[in-house]
């Protein structure tokens, strides 16, 4: 996070004291606030000799020379935007603000964005896990290690390193050994919180005792996934398009295995070998908004697809997120041993 004491100034802080911050913040900028703590400004050593080669003093303000457009990101940008927009601004450093200007954060050279974010993440891990049987009898599925490391650890390890810090963990098949691994989550550097399902209630139904817990938009995914998606980017793309919920979609293509004929009554009009075809599946990430609680009863049985067909009934909009990144549900043995493999070769 932010060392305030010398990454920050006020617009009236001299240029020569500007120039001693900047050394020894070492990241060749420091940044302006106002007396509101809103960011109004940057300075770089390049708008010191420019400021200098232009008449400015030492002992001028800063408020003179600085760049009053710096480079800042929501706290919810995306790596892929941060990056981007170095390489369009040619700058090294960009401002995390909050949604009244504040900055929060920085993402230097070589950093990647983390901020801590408020945004709560509910992971979804009472299944019983039957397609992993007998590997799931004695253990519950989101602790079936890939190597050495339990799945749900490489989940919530992979959710700090983009910023999210509040964590929700539906619990019911085995949910105690879940408590027990993972405790409050404080070696994880997370808070973790439980919803206990007094029954089995579908992929959504334990979401109801968030009902008077969240009024931001939070994200729902399954504890059974191995993936690099970007999470911030969804949350990006879900706040800007007005939508009650967002769906994180994959395309799932298959080969059917035979010669298929289109035919008009009994005329064949053409024949296609071994078709590929593909559709957008659910990849069990959501983005939703608090009021898709409202559609929900306290021990409810309810899986998502019912819970988002109450919104669109109700006339909310429902988005698709397009995921592209690695993805693997592992519900099958086979699936299980592919998400090994993944882990294996990452960890090298």
């Amino acid at each position: 996070m932010i060392d305030r004491q010398v990454l920050v100034i006020g617009p009236d802080t001299s240029i020569r004291t500007a120039l001693m911050q900047l050394d020894r913040g070492g990241l060749q900028v420091v940044f302006v606030e106002d007396a509101a703590g809103r960011l109004v400004g940057a300075v770089s050593d390049g708008d010191i000799r420019r400021g200098l080669l232009s008449g400015s003093a030492l002992e001028d303000s800063v408020g003179g020379i600085m760049n009053r457009e710096p480079a800042t990101v929501s706290l919810t940008a995306s790596q892929e935007h941060v990056d981007a927009l170095k390489s369009r601004r040619g700058i090294r450093v960009v401002a995390v603000v909050d949604g009244e200007g504040r900055m929060i954060d920085v993402v230097g050279e070589q950093g990647r964005i983390a901020t801590p974010l408020e945004t709560p993440v509910v992971l979804m891990a009472g299944g019983r896990g039957q397609r992993l049987y007998p590997i799931t009898k004695d253990i519950p599925k989101p602790l079936v290690p890939l190597g050495d490391v339990p799945m749900i650890d490489i989940i919530l390890g992979r959710l700090h390193d983009q910023g999210f810090r509040r964590v929700h963990v539906s619990v019911n098949h085995l949910g105690h050994l879940i408590e027990e691994h993972l405790g409050e989550g404080t070696a994880l550097d997370l808070e973790i919180t439980y919803l206990h399902e007094p029954a089995p209630l579908g992929t959504a139904g334990a979401l109801a005792q968030l009902r008077d817990a969240i009024e931001v938009p939070f994200v729902v995914m399954n504890s059974d996934l191995l993936t690099q998606v970007d999470l911030r980017r969804m949350l990006t793309f879900h706040e800007g398009t007005g939508a009650a919920a967002t769906i994180g979609a994959r395309e799932y293509g298959f080969e059917i295995p035979f010669g298929v004929i289109r035919r008009e009554g009994d005329d064949v009009i053409a024949l296609a070998e071994k078709p590929y075809h593909s559709e957008l599946v659910s990849a069990g990430i959501y983005v939703l908004e608090p009021v898709a609680l409202e559609t929900l009863a306290a021990d409810e049985y309810c899986d998502m697809p019912t819970l988002l067909g109450r919104l669109m009934d109700d006339g909310r909009r429902v988005g698709a997120f397009e995921i592209h990144e690695e993805w693997i549900d592992v519900g099958r043995p086979e699936d299980l041993e592919r998400a090994r493999q993944a882990w294996e070769r990452r960890r090298r």
